[in-house]
């Protein structure tokens, strides 16, 4: 992960001033044991299946379902930036969809189960404008007996 103070001056700078969005709450609810927690990956690396289409800026165009039996070599990414770096997903794909350590931890008993499904939004879009959006996929994640989340910022 790149820290600020590696970045150019003007860039910390630019990267100090985003804006931050306030919500008007923070709901947080408490689960069951780990080892009873049953984990969807959600990811902001733009990622899809290979024979998915690809994101675009239509506005809802947010995130994208990845089956739980995904191979590797049929995830990619498409993020749109030009700005972001894709060589630590091409030397592991773990890195931004870390499904094998996941299956690991069942393997161990660290975790119950992995999710189904898991999520991979378009990390370059205004997540203020993804409510609606996630609001669906709370449904989802509940459908698929989900209890913990593992969400990988990119």
């Amino acid at each position: 992960m790149a820290r600020l103070e590696s970045f150019e001056f003007a860039e910390q700078k630019r990267l100090k001033e985003l804006p931050c969005p306030v919500f008007k709450s923070s709901p947080w609810v408490t689960g069951p044991p780990l080892q009873k927690r049953r984990v969807a990956i959600i990811s902001t690396a733009g990622l899809h299946r290979r024979k998915d289409r690809p994101f675009t800026t239509e506005p809802g165009d947010v995130y994208r379902i990845i089956p739980g039996d995904v191979k590797a070599e049929d995830l990619v990414m498409s993020h749109v930036s030009v700005n972001f770096d894709r060589s630590g997903f091409e030397q592991d794909w773990n890195l931004v969809f870390p499904i094998d350590r996941l299956n690991e931890m069942v393997q161990d008993g660290t975790v119950e189960s992995v999710a189904s499904y898991h999520y991979s939004f378009m990390g370059a879009v205004n997540p203020v404008n993804w409510e609606k959006e996630a609001r669906k996929l709370a449904v989802l994640l509940r459908n698929d007996g989900v209890n913990a989340a593992f969400l990988i910022p990119v």
